[in-house]
């Protein structure tokens, strides 16, 4: 499904199927896509279940949504030029198929790393 901004949240909707949807924040739009997905498949009795539906979000609404993710910060741990990053994050570039899977793994190194990581409360 392609997400995309709106000025009350979010919308998505399916390329091949008459399948759309909206949300205020991200996770709110994901739960109404698996619902509304298996509104669409009731009649054939299909389940559509949380691990088949791929989101997809430009560069600029991603960064502008998740703004916990620093962009030269992203760029210093993957070797990428920040200032090229920063065009792609504005929009003013868009990025090559490599440079996106690039991207993507730093992304997922990130959060990788994040979910690893336990803190010290007393």
């Amino acid at each position: 499904m392609i997400v995309e901004k709106t000025d009350t949240g979010f919308s998505a909707y399916a390329v091949d199927y008459p399948i759309y949807t909206t949300g205020k924040s991200i996770p709110d739009l994901i739960s109404n896509a698996y619902e509304a997905s298996n509104l669409f498949y009731a009649d054939e009795l299909v389940t559509i279940a949380p691990n088949t539906i791929k989101f997809e979000l430009d560069f600029q609404q991603f960064f502008q949504y998740y703004k916990v993710i620093n962009a030269k910060f992203l760029a210093d741990k993957i070797g990428m030029n920040a200032s090229l990053l920063s065009q792609y994050v504005t929009g003013h570039k868009k990025p090559s198929g490599a440079q996106t899977e690039k991207i993507l793994s730093g992304i997922h190194q990130i959060g990788q790393e994040l979910s690893e990581i336990s803190l010290i409360y007393k």
